[in-house]
């Protein structure tokens, strides 16, 4: 089964991306480089609590 998560801006800490990952599978929080249109360049977008 796959879980509903947003990812938030590192930098502005805006809520930009909803992504989908495993249940269960998963130890540590998701970490990706994307683009955050608030702050226009790309930058660490990380999982939320």
């Amino acid at each position: 089964m796959r879980e509903k998560v947003i990812l938030i801006c590192s930098e502005c800490l805006s809520r930009n991306y909803v992504t989908t990952v495993k249940k269960g599978e998963q130890k540590q929080r998701l970490e990706i480089n994307k683009f955050c249109p608030r702050c226009n360049k790309y930058t660490i977008h990380k999982q939320s609590k």
